[in-house]
């Protein structure tokens, strides 16, 4: 980078964080500075100009540590490449402005100093783009992970029963999740008894029906009971609709129910107890 361009940024590096703050403020989304307090904004902001300093110094590990950290941080905290990208151009026209201002560039030199700043910046920008994306598709991926491990749990409720309660739509990926689920829940939790509550599924097609069954099978072939829990009208209608062969499958209209039936193939049952007076 020129030096001339370069002694400015340290020398106004306050002046420029404040002037490019007011103004990605008057552009941003009101979402975005809603979900991110003042003092985080302040200190996210400093952070990034930072970066393109940092990147002006030719260090090229600490520009990398920096703008990895910085990436994190700004994926967590919500703010769209948009937003990201737009101030690494806001910065650089607060630079020229600046430059032009205190007569630090003459007329005849504007155009070379502009030049100068896009080819600066256009690398910088890909490696934000490519550390930006990069963060964002760890981040998915994690949370991709989290959410099939919470979407189908096993949970162990009495000694040798087990619900898994499903929430939501099911699919092949979630299909796949359920059974492995079920399987090593089973044999992990000695269960005798398996009950599957879709009381939160809100379609039942041949699709899922037919992955419930085969669920029903596998968990068999382990040798516990299935249970099919949470049998609503409407989805009762469907199957009988669809010409779905429910016939190895034990079913109930609640989970309830279905607790009480998996406690007597258990040898066991419920009684009211009489406190002594």
């Amino acid at each position: 980078m020129n030096q001339l361009v370069y002694d400015f940024i340290t020398k106004n590096h306050d002046h420029i964080l404040s002037e490019w703050m007011e103004m990605m403020k008057r552009n941003a989304d009101g979402r975005l500075l809603k979900i991110v307090s003042d003092n985080m904004f302040g200190q996210t902001s400093s952070e990034f100009i930072d970066v393109i300093i940092t990147n002006t110094e030719n260090n090229n590990e600490e520009f990398s540590a920096k703008l990895n950290d910085f990436a994190e941080k700004v994926v967590r905290l919500g703010w769209p490449l948009t937003f990201v990208n737009d101030g690494l151009h806001k910065f650089s026209r607060i630079v020229l402005t600046g430059l032009l201002n205190q007569g630090k560039v003459a007329p005849d030199e504007i155009s070379s100093i502009i030049k100068e700043l896009d080819e600066w910046s256009a690398p910088l920008n890909n490696e934000i783009v490519d550390m930006y994306t990069q963060t964002w598709e760890r981040t998915v991926s994690l949370q991709r992970m989290a959410l099939q491990e919470l979407s189908a749990p096993l949970i162990p409720v009495l000694e040798g029963i087990t619900v898994m309660p499903l929430i939501g739509t099911i699919d092949t990926e979630r299909a796949k999740q359920i059974m492995e689920n079920l399987l090593v829940g089973a044999v992990k939790h000695r269960s005798e008894v398996v009950l599957i509550d879709i009381t939160g599924v809100p379609v039942v097609d041949t699709m899922v029906a037919h992955h419930i069954i085969q669920a029903a099978e596998a968990v068999r072939l382990v040798g516990a009971k299935c249970m099919l829990c949470g049998i609503r009208p409407e989805i009762a209608q469907t199957i009988v609709n669809l010409g779905i062969n429910l016939n190895e499958v034990v079913t109930k209209n609640t989970l309830k129910k279905g607790i009480e039936a998996a406690l007597e193939l258990t040898s066991r049952k419920i009684v009211d107890v009489e406190e002594e007076s």
